[in-house]
């Protein structure tokens, strides 16, 4: 179990992994109504701007119950960010949405040192290699499309007021903005942004948008789908940016086939119909 440090040393440094421990049970011991402890607290691989820790919290005269927490690095929070991804979870998983389930949020740096969410950790697989190829996940693969198609009809019927702080984002705009502040003009680059705005499909109404809707992103064990992860990009947006995203080649692998890599899509698109009632156009 864990060992509890000073009280010196958890105001000095929350980075601390011993730290960290200690405040978490003491957090959880509020939250469950139980005295707590901790064991197995470890920090995971991935994610580019958040720290994601597993552990096993031990409630006194409960069963353990195992947990992921996702944090802030202590000193650059994102108290509005983290809100607002809590609140898309939850706001998901009344919709149907298959996510793991919200324990606990804050945006006060005084409970874990920094913005954070606390969820139940959920088994299965997110590495696409795995996913795409091994035999264990052949059953899964088959009717994955549609499910993806369908989870995401489920997501773009959350009531955008649902997920306070939403922003609007024009998917076109959010790519000439960075590639104009590097001060390097491309051709290719130019010639593709001419063209998207030329092109631009005819507007529908705004939706709220996971924003990284792809492998990678999704826990899926042999029996299927298992959670969507990472709502951090979520906003307030055309729905068909999520469609899209999934069918980009670099989520595909290496698989010809469309949709993540899973299927084509217009399985993807049969799935989105069966839940939203419409079929959005491939083209």
């Amino acid at each position: 179990m864990t060992a509890v440090p000073t009280v010196g040393k958890c105001q000095a440094d929350a980075r601390d992994p011993a730290v960290l421990s200690w405040l978490l049970a003491g957090r959880l011991t509020e939250v469950l109504g139980e005295p707590t402890e901790l064991q197995d607290l470890r920090r995971l691989t991935g994610g580019a701007s958040r720290e994601t820790w597993a552990f096993t919290a031990h409630p006194r005269g409960a069963a353990p119950r195992r947990l992921v927490l996702r944090r802030d690095p202590p000193g650059t929070g994102r108290p509005e960010g983290m809100a607002r991804e809590a609140a898309a979870i939850a706001a998901a998983g009344r919709a149907g949405v298959a996510v793991p389930r919200l324990v606990d949020s804050s945006t006060n740096p005084a409970v874990l040192g920094a913005p954070y969410l606390i969820t139940e950790h959920v088994d299965g697989e997110t590495i696409a290699r795995r996913l795409l190829r091994d035999p264990q996940y052949a059953g899964a693969r088959a009717g994955l499309a549609a499910d993806l198609g369908r989870t995401l009809a489920r997501i773009h019927s959350i009531p955008v007021g649902a997920v306070p702080g939403l922003t609007a984002v024009d998917p076109l705009e959010d790519l000439r903005r960075p590639y104009d502040a590097l001060g390097e003009p491309l051709p290719a680059i130019e010639i593709a942004l001419r063209w998207l705005a030329t092109h631009r499909p005819d507007e529908v109404p705004d939706t709220v948008v996971h924003g990284d809707f792809r492998t990678g992103n999704l826990i899926i064990d042999p029996a299927g789908l298992r959670a969507v992860l990472d709502w951090e990009q979520v906003h307030r947006g055309d729905p068909r940016e999520d469609l899209g995203w999934l069918c980009v080649k670099c989520w595909r692998f290496g698989s010809p086939l469309q949709a993540g890599g899973f299927g084509p899509v217009g399985q993807l698109l049969d799935g989105y119909a069966e839940v939203a009632g419409y079929r959005p156009e491939p083209e």
